[in-house]
């Protein structure tokens, strides 16, 4: 069994999946499209990746407001999550993603990665950010 973590973006969704044994979560690819309502070929390669790793569960970055609230882009990964539960039938769970792009710099910028070369991995981060929360929840609870 495996958990897979999104960081679902305008035009980039970020893919993470867990160990076997749900305790690490490593970045696996971002998916790009030209256009943000154009989803058809995510949508097919997240399946794609849910078959290749043996998903059971997927984990959805949520974008709150910091003070709480949902905006236009939290009402937009809802359809998202909606669309995905029913396609690949899995459940997948809305987790809070708040700061995750400003950890996902700091992480880069202290491995070395250079500004220019971040915006190619830095929504894989944040997906490895987002589910490694989840999985720490796990653990504890």
């Amino acid at each position: 069994m495996r958990i897979m973590g999104l960081d679902y973006g305008t035009t980039t969704v970020g893919v993470a999946i867990s160990d076997t044994m749900l305790i690490t979560a490593q970045e696996v690819e971002t998916i790009t499209r030209k256009q943000a309502n154009k989803l058809r070929r995510t949508y097919s390669r997240i399946e794609e990746l849910i078959k290749e790793y043996g998903v059971d569960r997927i984990v959805l970055g949520y974008p709150k407001n910091m003070n709480n609230t949902e905006g236009e882009r939290a009402e937009d990964t809802k359809l998202f999550q909606e669309a995905l539960e029913r396609r690949t039938k899995l459940p997948v769970i809305l987790w809070d993603e708040r700061l995750t792009t400003v950890e996902s710099e700091r992480i880069l910028t202290q491995c070395g990665v250079r500004k220019a070369n971040q915006k190619k991995v830095i929504d894989q981060v944040a997906a490895a950010i987002i589910l490694q929360s989840y999985l720490d929840s796990l653990q504890q609870g």
